[in-house]
């Protein structure tokens, strides 16, 4: 679509409800508030991370590491936090929530605790100082295209089929 200009711009898990006011469609988390007042098309379900590091324990596990592992670890949980997993015998940080996703593993890159994220969001800030594992019993979170019900346009099924995998001689 050559005569659309694509314009990128990153959305926070926290804005992206409001966000969905100012452009065509999002790529959001679920669960987005008023979805009755959007169509979703979920798309994927990213695997939940625990980013620790280099010097931790949990970097001797191969892939994948359990919550029972976290347990007496420093669960630092960001204030952006998206997938809001609590570990029972976690031990609480003596300091105050980081702001994002970004200071929280850089709290993690001095040593101190683990964060669990989206591993979209642990590559996006990864560092040569930390390491990630699979959290195999953690919660997935799940990435949906949204775009507002009242504000379809042409252009916008265009692209909503594109997704969906139709071309130009698919049928809807």
């Amino acid at each position: 679509m050559a005569h659309v200009p694509l314009e990128l711009r990153e959305i926070s898990v926290a804005t992206q409800r409001n966000a969905l006011a100012e452009v065509d469609a999002a790529l959001v988390r679920l669960p987005v508030e008023n979805a009755d007042e959007l169509h979703v098309i979920p798309l994927y379900d990213e695997l939940p991370v625990v980013v620790m590091s280099t010097q931790s324990a949990l970097t001797a596990a191969d892939d994948e590491v359990t919550l029972a592992d976290l347990s007496g670890e420093v669960v630092i949980v960001p204030a952006d936090d998206v997938l809001t997993v609590r570990i029972p015998d976690a031990a609480i940080p003596a300091f105050a929530p980081p702001a994002d996703t970004a200071e929280a593993i850089a709290t993690v890159a001095a040593g101190i605790g683990v964060v669990i994220v989206p591993m979209s969001l642990a590559r996006a800030h990864q560092r040569r100082d930390v390491e990630y594992r699979v959290l195999r019993d953690g919660p997935t979170s799940t990435v949906a295209l949204a775009w507002p019900r009242d504000a379809t346009t042409d252009d916008v099924e265009t692209f909503i089929g594109i997704v969906r995998g139709r071309t130009a001689r698919s049928s809807r």
